[in-house]
């Protein structure tokens, strides 16, 4: 058996050894994660991969959330990817809550500790809006169903835990954010995302969004 074993590593010690360096880079330095849903539209769309920095703010032992070094934190508009143990998934959310922050929000519109944010209409039609939201130098799109009545789109003044983030998906009224899983703890998040790797067009055979490869979120 150990000599099977020997001669096995012997031939392919090369493929091995770049296997083992592929795993520990995607577990510890940098990955990419597939978008399935709508949630971040029209910031990310369905069939996204976007690039994902697992160094952003931390360097963690692979596969677990012990923290070897920390970096840096989260910051307010930040696209974080996050292991959700309410959600028993990896999501990918932006960041609108810092640690003791007030939020209220009030037919989508957000306040920040009785600030509150400014809206401008990009496009629009019947059916949606898509309005740029905007926080003293931090902006980013976001999409709203005009005609919808959507109980998640209020909710009262709520402050944000230490060591824990309020996050929204950009697709406000059809995302499972913070509304449903509550708020999300530090040593969830996992990294930050600021590239599309490429993207593959669900509803077209799925062939290759050319405009997508390396596009900035």
């Amino acid at each position: 058996m150990k000599q099977h074993l020997w001669h096995f590593w012997k031939n392919n010690q090369s493929l091995i050894l770049f296997l083992f360096l592929m795993v520990l880079f995607r577990t510890t330095l940098a990955d990419w994660n597939t978008v399935p849903t709508g949630s971040m539209k029209p910031t990310i769309i369905e069939g996204d991969r976007i690039l994902v920095n697992k160094i952003a703010y931390d360097l963690k032992v692979p596969f677990t959330h012990i923290t070897l070094k920390k970096f840096s934190d989260p910051k307010r508009g930040d696209i974080v990817i996050f292991e959700s143990e309410k959600a028993q998934k990896r999501l990918v959310k932006r960041v609108i809550g810092l640690p003791g922050d007030k939020i209220t929000m009030l037919n989508n519109m957000i306040s920040i500790n009785d600030n509150k944010l400014k809206y401008k209409i990009l496009a629009q039609d019947k059916d949606k809006l898509i309005a740029e939201e905007k926080y003293h130098t931090i902006h980013y799109r976001i999409k709203l169903n005009r005609l919808s009545n959507s109980t998640i789109a209020n909710f009262d003044t709520i402050k944000v835990p230490a060591n824990a983030y309020l996050v929204l998906g950009d697709n406000r009224d059809n995302s499972a954010d913070s509304r449903f899983i509550g708020f999300v703890p530090r040593e969830e998040i996992i990294g930050r995302a600021r590239h599309v790797v490429m993207s593959l067009n669900y509803e077209n055979y799925y062939l290759p969004r050319m405009n997508r490869f390396m596009h900035l979120l």
